[in-house]
């Protein structure tokens, strides 16, 4: 890697993730494309239209604090992140009564926990920069209540309160924490179910990639603190 400024998008191999790469890589834009496995990001690079020089692939657990540590550190070594976006995700569409507690912990260490450590990982150089972009793609669920959806909800919302306080802890430094809260798209978080029966009422994970390349290419002393994305038709 030569020396750049880039944008780390984690849970980069698949739906909203892979779009953003797409999308940011065809408006100039260098990527560090992390995600738990590394067959997945070598078929999303192959799969790219646009210059594949410009994504730099990065293995990782999100839920594994070191493993983000060690993926910062070597990305650190020639490049500057000015702008993490908190992508990756998971959920299970159970009832509370449902969820195994190994679920539970899944749903919580994935979406909230590994947020955090990829927030801890960024934030000392941002500090040190004073300047950096935090974009956590959340979930209308965060916001309004679902059923069989606890768990998530319980990830997303507790990740949005963090961020709300980290927010405002950070704009002494210059330092914009973004939230977007996605409802309805089509990703392979749904199951093919419900992707057969509700696609066409989704949005596109392209749809919610242009929004983020648009926030980014922003310039000014203006910052979009929470958009709400909906499918037109509203909320499944």
């Amino acid at each position: 890697m030569s020396n750049n400024n880039l944008v780390w998008v984690t849970g980069a191999s698949s739906g909203i993730g892979r779009a953003i790469v797409e999308e940011l890589v065809v408006n100039s834009f260098s990527i560090a494309a992390t995600s738990r496995k590394l067959s997945s990001l070598q078929t999303m690079i192959k799969q790219l239209r646009e210059d594949k020089n410009k994504v730099f692939l990065f293995p990782a657990d999100v839920k594994q604090s070191s493993e983000l540590h060690d993926v910062y550190s070597e990305i650190a070594k020639k490049n500057i992140v000015t702008c993490l976006i908190n992508n990756a995700g998971v959920t299970s569409f159970k009832s509370a009564e449902e969820n195994s507690i190994a679920e539970i912990q899944e749903i919580i260490e994935t979406n909230l926990l590994g947020s955090i450590y990829a927030i801890k990982a960024v934030l000392p150089d941002m500090i040190k920069n004073k300047s950096g972009t935090i974009i956590n793609v959340l979930s209308v669920a965060a916001i309004k209540t679902f059923t069989n959806s606890s768990a998530y909800a319980a990830s997303k919302s507790g990740l949005l309160a963090y961020t709300n306080s980290l927010r405002e802890e950070l704009r002494k430094y210059n330092i914009k924490v973004i939230n977007i809260f996605p409802g309805a798209t089509k990703t392979p978080i749904w199951s093919n179910d419900a992707l057969e029966k509700y696609s066409d009422r989704m949005m596109s994970p392209k749809d919610i990639s242009i929004v983020i390349r648009d926030i980014l290419l922003l310039n000014g002393n203006i910052v979009p603190e929470e958009i709400v994305l909906r499918p037109i038709k509203g909320d499944l």
